[in-house]
């Protein structure tokens, strides 16, 4: 679904992304962990358009996206998230999924003034998808509350939930589950899951809870000073020598820490 062929990310003489290569199998829910200052975050900016790359490529389904803006990635099905919510906080949780569609007829003030039928009726079906999200992420009880008002780990789920509006493709979650208690970051584990499962969702997700993501992925990559250091299953890369240095920085006697 993606491949990162060799892209460095440069801001002056920092490489924040050193020559990093990998692959996201499609219908996978992939892991990238690494130490604070690794290069993760700025590896999902330069690949969700944030950043164009100082040299390297990255494709989607074989096509070269490199530099290519978030919008446009965005109508091509590759969406992210942020590790701190970015919810429309003065509208209500219905509204916030309503306003993702592009292209609505309403947003054209001609449309809004002589074919009111014509957006009613789009509006319609636009609210109507909605509220099967809200379902599907059991968030009813809190549809109509503005989004301002919902915990930590309910603006995550509704972020999950905007990515459901859009035939989307592939989706970068960033710390989906920080600063979230472990009751509701197991729904979202379970929504994650079901969306992976049923309809075919691709995740890759950066992730600090090693308990999550061995629940939730495979593979599990891992980075170090801007490159990729490990790649394999949840526990491999957990006892992997390398992994528990950049990490600890101490050595196998200590990979308990990492447990």
């Amino acid at each position: 679904m993606i491949r990162v062929d060799d892209v460095c990310k440069h801001f002056g003489g920092l490489k924040a992304v050193d020559h990093v290569s990998l692959e996201i199998a499609e219908g996978s829910i992939t892991g990238l962990i690494g130490p604070n200052g690794a290069g993760k975050t700025t590896l999902f900016n330069t690949i969700a358009g944030l950043y164009a790359p100082t040299s390297g490529h990255v494709y989607l389904d074989d096509e070269d996206i490199t530099g290519l803006r978030p919008h446009q990635l965005f109508n091509k099905g590759l969406l992210r998230t942020f590790q701190i919510a970015h919810e429309f906080s003065r509208l209500s949780v219905v509204e916030n999924l309503m306003m993702v569609p592009a292209g609505q007829s309403g947003e054209n003030l001609i449309n809004a003034w002589f074919r009111r039928q014509q957006v009613a009726r789009e509006e319609e079906k636009i609210h109507q998808r909605a509220q099967e999200v809200i379902d599907f992420l059991n968030l009813g009880h809190v549809a109509n509350e503005i989004a301002g008002n919902l915990s930590g780990g309910q603006k995550k789920l509704l972020e999950l939930g905007r990515t459901m509006m859009v035939d989307a493709k592939v989706v970068f979650l960033d710390e989906v589950g920080a600063g979230v208690n472990r009751s509701l970051l197991r729904e979202i584990g379970d929504a994650i899951i079901k969306l992976n499962q049923e309809k075919n969702y691709t995740f890759c997700m950066i992730e600090h809870d090693m308990d999550f993501i061995g629940r939730m992925c495979d593979p599990v990559i891992c980075m170090a000073e801007g490159a990729v250091l490990a790649e394999g299953t949840a526990d491999e890369v957990k006892n992997n020598e390398e992994v528990i240095e950049a990490y600890l920085g101490r050595g196998l006697k200590n990979k308990e820490a990492m447990a």
